[in-house]
C-alpha cells in the first residue's frame, strides 16, 4: 500500500506562484512514476504533470507547459509541482499519483494510488 499526502496549496493572485509537495509512504518511492492531476467543479481530472522513476523524463499538459515544472527527490520520497504565472484557470483541486511503472503515464487509469487532494485557487 502506498499513501500519498499533497500539501502547499491555498489561494494566490494571478500571475503568482505556488510549489506543490506530494509525500509519499509504504514503498520503495523511486520505483514508480509519479503524476499531477486536477479536477475543477464541474470537469474530469486532467493530467498536468508527471515524471519517470529516474527523474530523467517529465511530460507536461500543453496548458501548464512553460509555467509548471515537475520534479522529484527520491531520498525525500516526494515530489514537487513548481507552479509559476498561475492563472485563474489554473484553480482546481490537485492529486497527486503513484504508477507502478517506471515510465510516464497520462491517464488517471496508468495511476495506481491517489493523494487526498490540495485546493489551488488562483484570483484574477
Amino acid at each position: 500500500q502506498v499513501q500519498l499526502v499533497e500539501s502547499g496549496g491555498g489561494l494566490v493572485q494571478a500571475g503568482g506562484s505556488l510549489r506543490l509537495s506530494c509525500a509519499a509512504s509504504g514503498r520503495t518511492f523511486s520505483s514508480g512514476a509519479m503524476g499531477w492531476f486536477r479536477q475543477a467543479p464541474g470537469k474530469e481530472r486532467e493530467f498536468v504533470a508527471a515524471i519517470s522513476y529516474s527523474g530523467r523524463g517529465t511530460a507536461y499538459a500543453d496548458s501548464v507547459k512553460g509555467r509548471f515544472t515537475i520534479s522529484r527527490d527520491n531520498a525525500k520520497n516526494t515530489v514537487y509541482l513548481q507552479m509559476n504565472s498561475l492563472k485563474p484557470e489554473d484553480t482546481a483541486v490537485y492529486y497527486c499519483a503513484a504508477g507502478s511503472r517506471g515510465s510516464i503515464g497520462y491517464t488517471t487509469g496508468e495511476y495506481n494510488y491517489w493523494g487526498q487532494g490540495t485546493q489551488v485557487t488562483v484570483s484574477s
